[in-house]
């Protein structure tokens, strides 16, 4: 049985549905990050979980058991805010307490968790300061350690590394990943950092507008994408995407045409059968790190617009003959001039096609 469930959970704010019958379910130990633009409806979802916002219609279960309208101290969940939330005037040590003295934990428990939670998170040296002498990371370590006393049997994260410099999202990132392992609990974790997503998680859920666009794997989710929308939200640089034409059909392939193509045109396979039509409007999708510069079989005819050298690789702006600038990701320093003709390639099980209302083909 799954550890966590959501049956058509509803989120209604007067005529405006911010979650639209969401359902999924975690599994005990598992790491679920839910992805999306702003807006998307993932941290209200989350608050859902943790009993902060009242749900308009469905069901949440945590471990077997129907949680909708338990309030939140009764549903054995820890939450970590993006804010850091900590007291000023408290040290490390007291602000770790500060829940377990709530509700009337002994002295001995206390000092047994909060060293225990320090030890995990290597904030041993900490526990006197007050949060004013902590660094960012030291700070959300602090409030991460705060939901580790309290022994959860579900950790909710929402945004926790977004007020955090780049460097130090790294950091925490791996950080947050080592402590999943270390305990083992089931881990929902919000962000709008699909690459926070792709490396934490061993299940994504992506939305939009309040609904679930797709949920799998990293690896599902960027080699299948089930439609343009995750397609381009998924993998960074985003995909690339070309308007084209359908001028031949076969069972399990399409040829389609642009003139950015050489020749025209190119066949491309489908994922099974389809309604596919000549003449059909459809669009081609090619990630930028699959795309080759100077290929010897190439597929496209760009015209370099603008470089970025980013010392390993280099990322490449062109303009095809008819459609939207394209992005090509390649390794070195290739010394592209502008208003160079570029021939690209690619391999053919890296080109992906969506039909006229962008579900993948």
């Amino acid at each position: 049985m799954s550890f966590l469930r959501l049956d058509n959970v509803v989120k209604r704010y007067g005529e405006h549905f911010a979650v639209q019958g969401v359902s999924l379910s975690a599994e005990k130990g598992e790491f679920v990050v839910f992805v999306g633009p702003s807006g998307c409806g993932k941290s209200t979802l989350l608050r859902m979980i943790a009993g902060l916002e009242e749900t308009s219609g469905g069901d949440v279960l945590i471990d077997e058991k129907i949680v909708t309208h338990v309030e939140p101290a009764r549903r054995e969940v820890a939450m970590v805010f993006q804010s850091y939330a900590l007291y000023p005037h408290m040290s490390v040590f007291d602000n770790l307490a500060f829940g377990l003295r709530m509700v009337k934990t002994s002295e001995d428990e206390i000092k047994k968790r909060v060293t225990e939670a320090a030890r995990i998170l290597q904030i041993e040296p900490l526990l006197q300061r007050k949060p004013r002498q902590l660094s960012g990371g030291q700070r959300q370590r602090v409030a991460i350690g705060r939901a580790i006393v309290r022994n959860p049997k579900l950790f909710l994260f929402d945004e926790p590394l977004s007020n955090l410099d780049a460097e130090l999202r790294t950091q925490m990132r791996v950080e947050i990943a080592k402590l999943h392992r270390a305990l083992g609990v089931t881990m929902v974790y919000v962000t709008h950092d699909q690459i926070e997503a792709m490396t934490l998680a061993d299940r994504i859920v992506v939305l939009r507008a309040g609904r679930v666009e797709q949920i799998g794997t990293p690896t599902e989710l960027y080699d299948n994408p089930a439609n343009m929308f995750v397609a381009g939200f998924i993998g960074s640089p985003k995909m690339n995407f070309l308007p084209t034409r359908v001028t031949a059909v076969a069972e399990r392939q399409l040829t389609v045409s642009s003139p950015a193509f050489v020749g025209g045109a190119i066949a491309i396979a489908t994922k099974g059968p389809h309604q596919t039509k000549i003449g059909d409007d459809l669009t081609v999708g090619m990630r930028p790190e699959h795309l080759e510069v100077r290929s010897a079989n190439p597929v496209l005819t760009l015209k370099a617009d603008f470089t970025e050298y980013l010392g390993g690789a280099s990322q490449i702006y062109a303009q095809p003959a008819d459609g939207p600038v394209m992005t090509i990701v390649s390794p070195g320093r290739l010394g592209i001039t502008r208003n160079e003709d570029l021939a690209v390639g690619i391999a053919p099980d890296h080109v992906y096609l969506f039909d006229q209302q962008g579900l993948a083909i």
